[in-house]
């Protein structure tokens, strides 16, 4: 199957301009099977206010983003996850959704909120769903989340081949080094589409990437130039968990001794 990434800028607070700008962008990207686009693709991501926030936001059954791109999904057989400005419920989440040919399948809401995120969105009330396409399984996370190890962990156990990662990365070079051994460590695909651009004391720092389960970065973009990223890959390689003939990165856990991470722990402060 053929995956890809499409690095570009969406406009701060001007969703109508966004989708304006983004269609002519989907055009390049005919033939592929499965696309993901960056972090609050339909908003913008630096807000100047909570009622900006609130305002660019939108509910998934009635977006005109997302009926964009689930248009563009039709015509070509295709699936794409993007970030989006979620409003649910009153409340407002960063999330990554999976739409197809079919329309909308499923989403996935950010975990874990970086800097002034925590001022706009809630903490995702998802979990950590997987999603079967028809070639691979795939995971979502949003940006901030490449710290998490647990949350990689916990996909690839569910059987996920590729993880998507829409993104607003602003600390230069340090997930598109981390992104790609969480592929290694797990077996598995991942997808980072970063974004480019500056929106207020914001630079973005570009250089999408998609790794391999051998943790190889096969494709990546540039540090500042809107661009599509596309690479053919075979999921099923994100299957053998294999490192020697005796070991298997799954089958050798001891989850037993784990058990501290379900601690909350609180830096070095005394107890």
């Amino acid at each position: 199957m053929k995956v890809g990434s499409l690095q570009f800028s969406p406009i701060l607070g001007n969703n109508a301009a966004t989708i304006q700008k983004l269609s002519p962008l989907l055009a390049q990207t005919d033939g592929i099977d499965l696309l993901v686009l960056p972090e609050l693709c339909n908003s913008g991501y630096n807000f100047t206010s909570p009622e900006q926030a609130f305002s660019t936001s939108e509910e998934i059954g009635s977006s005109p983003f997302l009926n964009l791109l689930i248009e563009h999904c039709r015509q070509h057989d295709s699936f794409i996850v993007t970030g989006f400005n979620e409003r649910d419920s009153g409340n407002l989440y960063n999330s990554a959704v999976l739409i197809g040919p079919k329309g909308y399948i499923g989403k996935y809401q950010k975990l874990h909120l970086f800097y002034n995120e925590k001022d706009y969105f809630q903490p995702g009330q998802t979990g950590l769903p997987v999603f079967e396409l028809p070639n691979c399984t795939i995971g979502l996370q949003v940006c901030f989340d490449w710290m998490y190890p647990e949350a990689w962990r916990i996909l690839a156990l569910k059987d996920t081949d590729i993880i998507c990662h829409p993104s607003n990365l602003v600390l230069p070079g340090l997930a598109q080094r981390a992104v790609p051994i969480h592929a290694l460590i797990n077996r598995i695909f991942t997808i980072t589409a970063n974004r480019v651009g500056k929106e207020g004391d914001l630079v973005f720092t570009g250089r999408s990437t998609i790794a391999s389960p051998k943790g190889e970065v096969i494709a990546q973009a540039s540090e500042d130039g809107e661009e599509f990223l596309s690479v053919k890959i075979d999921p099923t390689t994100a299957r053998d968990k294999k490192v020697t003939a005796r070991n298997h990165i799954f089958e050798d856990r001891q989850p037993e001794q784990y058990l501290d991470l379900t601690s909350h722990h609180k830096g070095n402060s005394p107890e």
